[in-house]
């Protein structure tokens, strides 16, 4: 069962101290006495807030918790605020969730709670903000349904200079309409250690039921793909909640982000080199058959990649260098051509574009790797993709590495999950992640 309570102030702050001694002081706001000035019958409860009304400089990393004696949980509110008096925000949390408490602050912000089974602890689902006041308010009701309410007010250690995890960039952006293979790249400013505990704090939800894993590239950038591509015409969300976690070696995460993106329609493109020959599909149907000329393949540089790749960025004008991969520009396979309606698919200079000087379009495969199109079918293509798009070529002897550009849909879905730190996969139709967010409070 889920309360939910949602701060707002998000903090970027500066020094991780060691956790505070975790103390109850819990204040008692409410009355359960009988209006007629008798004695209640039923027992009374009393609650135990964690951290306790005064601890200083604890840990954001470890969950708050509220615990009931004598009696269950019936509300929480949680309200975080920057000891400057930044802005904060706070909800009411009850069995039927809380709702935004429009201060500005996102879905992202929301420090949601998990009730035990008999009702008497509630626990934090997520970190706190470094470098901020909590106040923590809570109802509980003995076995009468007598209520009674409780405080505490406590602060979180900042997040020390340098030792401060940002993002630092993610793909798609907000806003985005993207392809039914766009994975979410998420890039960070830091190296990450503690990957399972940064994996756990991104949690993706989609409107069509899907599951997904992350992988990471390196320290600092991690993806995820889906199982199977997204359904089209959805929306989907990511709550960054990096705020608190733990990132390792005395790097905490100090801030959340929400990242919010539509899939678009569904649009695929094979290109087979054989056939010279570029079919666009749409929801199922085709609706171009273009004329093109792959790479010559006189060497594995001039080799178009074979493999499942996704369209990356385009560009209405280009300027393409062949020293860019690996061929000097003055050497006899050297080039360095101005190009109209380029389209990358991979890292390794692979672009569509148009190509008005080849005369062998649906031919013989004569460019330099990129698949050479008519002005008029590379604008028409440079219009009409989005960021995401599968693009499949076949027919070369050269096979496109899982990790050149976004060439995630390589590997299959057992590969692909066998690199997540978690090794678990995350339903992305309901909340929540495969694991806990949380630090060893003993630690």
């Amino acid at each position: 069962m889920k309360l939910t309570a949602k701060p707002a102030a998000r903090c970027v702050g500066a020094g991780l101290a060691a956790g505070a001694a975790l103390v109850l002081a819990s204040a008692c706001t409410g009355s359960t006495a009988d209006p007629s000035g008798s004695e209640s019958g039923g027992d009374p409860v009393d609650v135990v807030i964690t951290p306790g009304d005064g601890a200083t400089g604890g840990r954001p990393d470890v969950p708050l918790t509220v615990e009931a004696e004598g009696g269950k949980v019936t509300d929480v509110t949680v309200t975080q605020e920057l000891p400057e008096g930044g802005a904060s925000q706070d909800a009411q949390a009850g069995q039927d969730g809380g709702e935004d408490g429009g201060d500005g602050g996102s879905e992202a912000d929301e420090v949601t709670g998990t009730l035990s089974d008999d009702g008497a602890t509630w626990t934090s689902d997520w970190n706190l903000t470094p470098g901020t006041d909590v106040k923590v308010e809570a109802v509980a009701e003995n076995a009468d349904g007598e209520e009674k309410e409780f405080a505490a007010q406590f602060s979180t250690a900042e997040a020390e200079q340098g030792n401060a995890l940002e993002l630092e960039s993610n793909f798609p952006s907000s806003g985005d309409t993207v392809g039914v293979g766009m994975p979410i790249i998420v890039n960070f400013d830091l190296p990450v250690e503690n990957k399972s505990r940064v994996e756990n704090s991104l949690e993706v939800v989609s409107e069509e039921p899907n599951e997904g894993s992350w992988t990471w590239l390196d320290d600092q950038s991690a993806v995820f793909r889906p199982k199977e591509y997204w359904k089209p015409n959805q929306k989907v969300a990511v709550n960054m909640r990096l705020a608190g976690v733990d990132a390792g070696g005395g790097t905490y995460g100090v801030e959340n982000h929400r990242l919010e993106f539509e899939v678009g329609r569904d649009q695929r493109t094979t290109i087979d080199a054989r056939s010279h020959r570029m079919v666009v599909e749409r929801d199922g149907e085709e609706i171009k058959d273009f004329p093109t000329s792959v790479g010559k393949a006189n060497t594995r540089a001039y080799t178009t990649t074979s493999g499942s790749h996704l369209t990356m960025e385009k560009y209405a004008n280009l300027v393409m260098d062949s020293s860019t991969v690996g061929v000097p520009v003055d050497s006899p396979e050297g080039y360095k051509l101005d190009v109209d309606y380029a389209v990358r698919f991979s890292n390794s200079g692979e672009f569509t574009h148009a190509a008005p000087w080849n005369g062998s379009l649906g031919e013989a495969n004569l460019s330099h790797g990129c698949p050479n199109m008519a002005t008029s079918d590379a604008k028409w293509f440079y219009e009409n993709s989005y960021m995401g798009d599968p693009l499949e070529v076949t027919g070369t002897d050269r096979q496109v590495e899982w990790d050149n550009g976004w060439s995630y849909w390589e590997l299959s879905w057992e590969d692909w999950l066998a690199k997540s730190a978690t090794g678990e996969s995350d339903k992305t139709d309901d909340t929540g992640t495969p694991g806990s967010v949380h630090g060893d409070p003993q630690e």
